[in-house]
This record gives C-alpha cells, structure tokens and sequence, in this order.
C-alpha cells in the first residue's frame, strides 16, 4: 500500500485479476501445470537412476512400478476431475 493512502481507497473490495485471470484460475493452473512438470522431472530421475544402476528391461519396469506409483494417483484424479466434469 502506498504511503498515505487510506486503507478504504487501496482495499476497495474489487476481485484481484492478474493477466485477466481470478486468483482461483491463477492456483489451479500452477497447481497443474507446476505439479505436472514435477512428475515429468521425477520420471526423467527415475530413467536416469534405471541407466545408471543397469537395471535391465525388467528392473527398469518395477522401478517405475513402485516409484511412480504416488504420481499415478494425482494424475488419475486430475483425469476422473476431467471427465466428471466437477
């Protein structure tokens, strides 16, 4: 808030826009688009611990079983969200 600048003019009650976005669509595109290239980053760890270590065809498969488990649950949600339409 600028210097003398009453809080009643500054806090006028107006919705917030950023890039003719509402704060609502600015947390939802950041929650998708942040949390989507993590996992992307998180499968290119996982190719790279599978090279390292010559895990072979079948090592390679359980680890990206077991380590990409936990993401297989946001993406499946984020498609259920996606085709229920909620």
């Amino acid at each position: 808030m600028p210097p003398g600048m009453r809080i009643a003019i500054w806090w006028s009650g107006k919705r917030f826009d950023m890039f003719g976005l509402s704060e609502e669509q600015i947390a939802q595109l950041g929650l998708t688009v942040g949390v989507g290239g993590f996992i992307l980053y998180m499968f290119f760890i996982i190719f790279q611990l599978a090279r390292e270590s010559k895990a072979g065809k079948f090592g390679t498969f359980m680890l990206f079983i077991v380590l990409g488990f936990g993401m297989l649950g946001f993406i499946a949600k984020n498609v259920l969200v996606w085709l229920l339409n909620i």
